[in-house]
């Protein structure tokens, strides 16, 4: 049954994720006139398409992405998960529209900035997508929204003795703002030797604490960094609710982002990474604690897709918008066969990622690593 409820939330969370990404090129492609020839969700052998609209709205095997096929792109992936369908229909996939119905036109006759907009609005809409999850999750959920405002610290507590008072606001760790209270929590947690500069605004004027020293607890499992502190909680008014929903999309925003830089500047190891297998245990872990988790979850990965997709990769959207600035600038577009090259090696590099990471999430699952 565990297995059973997994499942239908792992179709349920990557669906959205993908669909809401898609929709989002889509719906401003048409909204500029561009023709758009096919809508998928997954990608691969073809399962089931309808035309509607001039468009063919289709759902493909893999469930690993999805894609928005507009008149006149460069796209090797979507080239490639159609010319992954059934050899039979090849020749009907290359041109799925009849030409009485395509009412568009390719996306390069329209005007640079309608097909930026057009790229840049699939990571938007995953943001969109995030807020909203976020809002239901802190409209619904039983605890009380948390400030940033100290309410009360431990008698004795370290953080106390070096400068943290009752009534201090934290607004910023490390150089870092702090948004909502979980910024407060994860900022501290990446910090060396349990002492962190902290801001805070005290009766109206921020003051800077450059050395708080936090008290280290020894437990069977290990030490662990004692804050020493609690917080004031916020009465649940629709304006806070909406107000701790866009923060804590600020919230995820950073940690991916974030994760990225640590990625590079190799603080992370590459063997963290988590590809679909990973993501489907960490769906199912989440269901396992209850629909609140698995929202919590669906918007971290919403906003990780939109994050992701803007980076200035080719085969992502951030590359596209990139080949469109220069052709802004410019005055001439990028030559397709160079946009073309560079979004297949590209494509592979990002596909062979996402491999190695399948392969470490099944090593973890196992009981195995690297």
């Amino acid at each position: 049954m565990s297995v059973l409820i997994t499942l239908i939330a792992a179709v349920l969370v990557f669906g959205a994720v993908i669909a809401i990404h898609e929709f989002g090129h889509f719906f401003v492609a048409k909204l500029s006139g561009v023709q758009v020839n096919e809508f998928a969700i997954g990608m691969g052998p073809l399962l089931f398409r309808k035309i509607v609209g001039g468009t063919q709205y289709s759902l493909r095997l893999l469930p690993v992405g999805g894609y928005v096929a507009l008149e006149g792109e460069v796209s090797p992936e979507s080239q490639q998960a159609q010319s992954a369908g059934d050899p039979d229909e090849e020749e009907e996939e290359e041109n799925p529209i009849p030409p009485e119905l395509r009412t568009g036109v390719p996306l390069n006759q329209v005007a640079v900035w309608k097909q930026m907009a057009i790229m840049a609005a699939g990571a938007i809409m995953n943001f969109v997508l995030g807020f909203v999850v976020l809002v239901l999750v802190v409209a619904t959920q039983q605890e009380v929204i948390t400030s940033r405002v100290i309410y009360s610290i431990d008698e004795g507590a370290l953080c106390g003795q070096t400068g943290l008072e009752a009534g201090d606001e934290i607004v910023a760790v490390n150089g870092r703002r702090c948004f909502v209270a979980n910024d407060i929590l994860y900022e501290l947690a990446r910090t060396e030797s349990h002492q962190a500069e902290i801001t805070v605004r005290r009766d109206g004027a921020l003051v800077e604490l450059p050395a708080v020293q936090f008290d280290v607890r020894e437990t069977e499992n290990g030490a662990y960094m004692d804050i020493g502190f609690v917080v004031y909680g916020i009465e649940k008014t629709p304006l806070n609710v909406l107000k701790e929903a866009w923060n804590s999309e600020l919230y995820y925003g950073r940690i991916v982002f974030t994760s990225l830089i640590d990625l590079a500047r190799g603080r992370q190891s590459i063997n963290d990474l988590s590809g679909p297998v990973g993501i489907v245990s960490a769906i199912g872990q989440a269901a396992s604690y209850g629909l609140g988790d698995v929202l919590e979850l669906l918007a971290l990965l919403t906003i990780n897709l939109g994050i992701f997709n803007l980076l200035p990769v080719p085969a992502l959207d951030g590359g596209k918008l990139v080949f469109l600035l220069i052709q802004g600038i410019t005055g001439r577009p990028v030559p397709e066969k160079l946009q073309g090259a560079l979004t297949l090696a590209t494509f592979a590099l990002l596909f062979g990622l996402m491999i190695f990471a399948t392969y470490n999430d099944i090593l973890r699952l196992f009981g195995g690593g690297f």
